[in-house]
């Protein structure tokens, strides 16, 4: 039987941005580019993706906006992190990735980034956290590996690569923790 996921998590960077806003106030294009030149690997968006985000984020009361006027310019928007959204950012940055290698490519590193922005005292236990969440994973689709019938090759050979890739990411982890000088 397929596992279920541990933690469904945003596949937006909605938390990048209101991670950058938890920082300082900011126009919405500097966000935009802050997001691809800081995280730009991380996350793909395009400029309208990004001011839907932060349209989206106002409408929910994460973040709040006031217009500023400029002279011989058109106004701008000066956007800034609510306290409901601060709220939202630190419980989210708290929270565990899960063990799905896209949830650690898109959701862990952008925690990592902003923890050791903002928190840099938090990064040893987010790895130790999410080490074990990956390590939990591995040992129950060792399990079922175990339990799949012979004649199941490609059920089998989908889970072998679940596996490899999850090895993959608890080595990585062990390359961030030397890359941010964290000793176990």
């Amino acid at each position: 039987m397929p596992e279920l996921p541990h933690h469904i998590g945003v596949r937006s960077p909605e938390y990048a941005l209101l991670g950058f806003l938890f920082q300082q106030p900011n126009h919405g294009y500097n966000l935009h580019q802050q997001l691809v030149s800081e995280l730009g690997y991380v996350w793909h968006v395009s400029q309208s993706q990004t001011y839907n985000i932060l349209k989206r984020l106002e409408a929910q009361g994460y973040i709040s906006s006031t217009i500023l006027a400029q002279e011989k310019l058109p106004p701008r928007q000066l956007l800034q992190i609510t306290a409901t959204g601060r709220k939202r950012f630190e419980e989210w940055l708290e929270t565990p990735s899960g063990s799905s290698v896209r949830a650690i490519r898109l959701e862990f590193i952008t925690r990592l980034f902003f923890a050791q922005k903002l928190f840099p005292e938090m990064i040893q236990a987010m790895l130790e956290s999410q080490s074990f969440e990956i390590n939990t994973a591995l040992t129950r689709l060792e399990l079922n590996r175990k339990n799949i019938p012979s004649q199941q090759t490609f059920n089998r050979l989908g889970l072998e690569l679940r596996i490899q890739q999850l090895k993959s990411v608890r080595n990585w982890l062990i390359k961030c923790r030397k890359a941010l000088k964290i000793m176990p």
